[in-house]
């Protein structure tokens, strides 16, 4: 076998000097050749094709390393276990080229043409109808990301939802959201966490203050805060750990509040 002195560079090609041997040995010194005199080339080009980056979406099961507790500006968030008949309204944003090409939160590619979203709670790649409650749009998603951190936003769509369901230009909308399909993170038929009824929301504090008051007279354990996006008061009772019995609680509150919701804190 030849070897290159030591003075000799890959820029050189090395001078072979074949003995008389089987074809197969011959053969195998001449591959080994090219080989050593390649080593100075640049470097192979990479297939960029769509087979040659196919990707294999996390399970987002509950026990995985980003299904626990996490911090963000001083708060902390304990992603739900189940999705099962999760339902929530709120404000909707959207994020674009500032993200485009970067990490998400289960490891992905952030696509903002593609259809996926941001959801600060929600089971990694749980899917979810989000409806526009001004124009009656809709758009089916599926979370891969964290998000968002703004105000009283809920959820974060990529630039074509958005645009699906009309909140392009006006970058926010007041939406509603819903699982559907096989939801990950399923136990046993039901979810765990922190879930509110949510029985009235009013633009005067005091209104809001009275109903609190109403509610804790009847042992209602009733809370209210400033929901800034949409600049009104919400009153809520609640905390339930298990949206099952929040249910419960909303069959049993419906006699007073014909509109009411179960949302997660």
């Amino acid at each position: 076998m030849p070897h290159l002195r030591p003075s000799q560079t890959c820029s050189a090609s090395p001078r072979l000097v074949l003995p008389a041997l089987p074809v197969v040995s011959v053969i195998l010194l001449l591959l080994a050749a090219l080989l050593v005199a390649g080593c100075g080339s640049g470097p192979r080009r990479i297939s960029t094709s769509p087979s040659d980056q196919s990707v294999k979406y996390p399970k987002g099961q509950p026990q995985g390393p980003r299904a626990k507790p996490y911090t963000v500006l001083g708060k902390t968030y304990h992603p739900l276990l189940s999705a099962h008949g999760f339902s929530e309204e709120g404000i909707a944003s959207w994020y674009g080229k500032d993200f485009h090409g970067r990490k998400t939160a289960n490891g992905e590619t952030y696509d903002m043409y593609g259809l996926t979203a941001a959801h600060k709670l929600l089971p990694f790649n749980t899917v979810v109808k989000v409806t526009n409650l001004q124009n009656g749009r809709s758009t089916t998603v599926r979370v891969n990301d964290r998000g968002p951190f703004v105000g009283d936003r809920i959820i974060d769509l990529t630039n074509t939802a958005a645009n699906q369901i009309g909140m392009l230009g006006p970058g926010t909308a007041r939406v509603r959201v819903e699982t559907v399909g096989d939801v990950p993170g399923l136990q046993d038929g039901d979810m765990t966490g922190r879930f509110y009824v949510q029985v009235g929301a009013f633009s005067n504090k005091d209104n809001a203050s009275r109903l609190v008051t109403r509610l804790q007279g009847q042992g209602w354990n009733a809370r209210m805060y400033w929901a800034d996006m949409v600049r009104f008061w919400r009153v809520q009772v609640g905390p339930w750990s298990t949206l099952s019995e929040a249910e419960r609680m909303r069959e049993k509150l419906k006699g007073d509040f014909a509109v009411n919701f179960v949302v997660a804190d």
